[in-house]
């Protein structure tokens, strides 16, 4: 709901003077008007300020005045367009493996090997990204492994392209001499606050990456870049969930509540090993004189499978029966 607030001192004007029908002469004072507007239901891109270019919203509200210019004003307001980061495909590892062998004229030291993982491909704004790598040094040369967030902003405009590449955040690892290998088990990379990605709009583009690299002094860089995406819903502690509305807010008391069906009860199998079912077969000869009908049916059913289970009641008819016989047997008061 927007509101709309105007104050107008209009010059000496009468009922006269608004001669046209349909109109609405506005009297000296403060005058409010609400109404509403409906965005688009097709995706609209976020709102974003590039150095390049931009994708602003705004309302714009216009007062016509006779025999002057009219009034004009507009208010911004910003757009989301919400990435759920509890999809298959940003829940997926990202990971990668690179090696470089460096040469000097005719000198050629050993490799140097790279190999990093993330657990999951989407975040929002605030998590740490734990970043699992190995760094092997092999050459002669002292080198640093690193890791950074990059965020690409790529303008297009009359078939031109405009790529700009900023950094996001940064850490260093210890150095490494030659013949020394370096482990990360989680290191942690916290994501700032930034812009959530825009990866559907024909104008704009606005993508990031976690690069893992290793430093290496009078050399090009051995680097790995995993992509990443930043989102707006953030990881649901149980699994995935819509880009509702709802789905922002966190888990309320209903959510915890009994689950809708009931277990199914274990499986015979799980219950009754093969051993039992062999010894009850073996009957000893100390119950010889027990058999007769009575025994023959306890050792018939004793380690049979149970029925299969169902919530629907196969004898409703018989259960009413029962309870109506439970009512009738019950002394009245």
């Amino acid at each position: 709901m927007v509101y709309m607030c105007l104050e107008y001192c209009p010059p000496c004007l009468s009922d006269d003077d608004n001669s046209e029908e349909g109109l609405t002469t506005i009297h000296s004072g403060r005058h409010e008007y609400a109404f509403s507007l409906e965005l688009p239901q097709t995706p609209l891109a976020t709102s974003f300020e590039g150095k390049h270019g931009s994708v602003r919203y705004w309302v714009k509200a216009e007062l016509h005045r006779p025999w002057l210019l009219p009034m004009k004003t507009k208010k911004e307001f910003t757009v989301f367009e919400h990435i759920d980061i509890n999809t298959p495909l940003l829940l997926s590892p990202q990971a990668g493996t690179k090696d470089k062998t460096l040469c000097c004229w005719f000198c050629t030291s050993g490799p140097i090997s790279l190999s990093a993982k993330i657990e999951r491909k989407g975040y929002t704004p605030g998590e740490s990204i734990q970043i699992f790598a190995e760094i092997e040094n092999c050459s002669s040369r002292i080198v640093v492994p690193k890791a950074a967030i990059y965020q690409t902003q790529t303008f297009y405009a009359k078939g031109k392209m405009k790529e700009v590449k900023h950094l996001v955040a940064n850490l260093r690892g210890e150095s490494l001499s030659s013949g020394k290998t370096e482990t990360w088990s989680g290191k942690m990379l916290k994501i700032p606050p930034v812009s959530p990605s825009i990866l559907d709009c024909s104008i704009i583009r606005v993508e990031y990456s976690l690069m893992v690299y290793v430093d290496i002094p009078g050399a090009i860089n051995l680097s790995l870049n995993l992509p990443l995406v930043i989102g707006t819903i953030p990881l649901h502690p149980f699994g995935s969930r819509t880009s509702s509305v709802s789905s922002q807010c966190s888990m309320s008391w209903l959510g915890m509540g009994l689950p809708e069906r009931p277990e199914a009860p274990p499986s015979y199998a799980e219950i009754v090993t093969e051993e039992q079912r062999q010894s009850v077969a073996d009957v000893p000869a100390a119950r010889e004189e027990l058999d007769g009908p009575l025994f023959a049916y306890i050792h018939e059913f004793r380690f049979q499978p149970p029925p299969l289970y169902s919530e629907i009641d196969p004898n409703p008819d018989h259960a009413r029966r029962t309870e109506e016989r439970r009512l009738d047997a019950c002394p009245s008061r």
